[in-house]
C-alpha cells in the first residue's frame, strides 16, 4: 500500500561541470557551474511566484552533498529566507557508484563493456562494481522512509537517482522505465494528491 505523501516540490541540483561531461558523480562532490546556478534560481523563482507567502509553511530538505546544498540555498535566497535554514539527510544522497565514480561511461566501456551492456538492460537492478555501489532498488529502500517520514508540505533538493526512485515508488512508472527517465535541472517535480508532473 502507499503511503500518503504531503505536497512535494522534488528538485534535482543544478549542473556541474561533471553533469555536462557525463562524468559520473555518484556521491562525490562537486560544485555547480554557471549554469547550475541559473537553473537553481529559476526553480527559486519560480516557487516564490507559484507559492507566495505559503512558503513559510514548507520544510526544506536536501541530500547533504556540497551540489544539492548550494542549490538549496540558492533557491532559498530566491524565496527571500536564510539561506543555511534548511534540514539534510543523508538518505537522499546520490545513487553510489562505487568504482565507476569520476568515470565516463565511454570510459568504463573501454574496459568493461560486458557490465556497460548489463546495466543498460538491468538499469533498475544492476550494481556498480566496487563494495560500496548501489542499484536502483538498493536507493529506493533508501529513500523511502524519507519521504514516508515528511509531516508536512516540503521542498527536496537532491538528485537524478532520488527522482527515479520517486517516479517508481509513488508514480507507479515501472522499474526498466523509472531508471531510464530523463530528469531536469531547470524543472521540478511536483508531487499532489498522489499525482506527479513536471513544473
Amino acid at each position: 500500500m502507499t503511503a500518503i505523501l504531503p505536497l512535494i516540490y522534488l528538485c534535482r541540483h543544478g549542473q556541474t561541470d561533471w553533469n555536462a561531461v557525463g562524468r559520473i558523480q555518484g556521491q562525490i562532490d562537486t560544485p555547480l557551474n554557471n549554469l547550475g546556478r541559473a537553473q537553481a534560481k529559476r526553480n527559486g523563482r519560480y516557487l516564490r511566484n507559484v507559492l507566495g507567502e505559503g512558503i513559510a509553511g514548507f520544510d526544506f530538505l536536501a541530500s547533504p552533498l556540497a551540489r544539492t546544498r548550494e542549490t538549496m540555498r540558492i533557491i532559498r535566497r530566491e524565496c527571500s529566507l536564510p539561506e543555511e535554514d534548511f534540514a539534510t539527510d543523508p538518505r537522499l544522497m546520490e545513487l553510489n557508484f562505487g568504482d565507476w565514480q569520476g568515470y565516463t561511461l565511454a570510459q568504463i566501456a573501454e574496459h568493461d563493456m560486458p557490465a556497460i551492456r548489463e546495466r543498460k538492460a538491468h538499469k533498475w537492478d544492476f550494481v556498480p562494481p566496487g563494495t560500496e555501489g548501489e542499484s536502483y532498488q538498493m536507493l529506493a529502500e533508501r529513500a523511502q522512509p524519507v519521504f514516508e517520514a515528511l509531516q508536512r508540505p516540503t521542498i527536496v533538493v537532491a538528485h537524478g537517482g532520488i527522482s527515479r526512485i520517486f517516479l517508481k515508488l509513488y508514480a507507479a512508472t515501472p522499474g526498466a522505465k523509472a531508471a531510464h527517465s530523463a530528469v531536469f535541472q531547470d524543472r521540478i517535480l511536483k508531487f499532489e494528491n498522489g499525482q506527479v508532473s513536471w513544473v
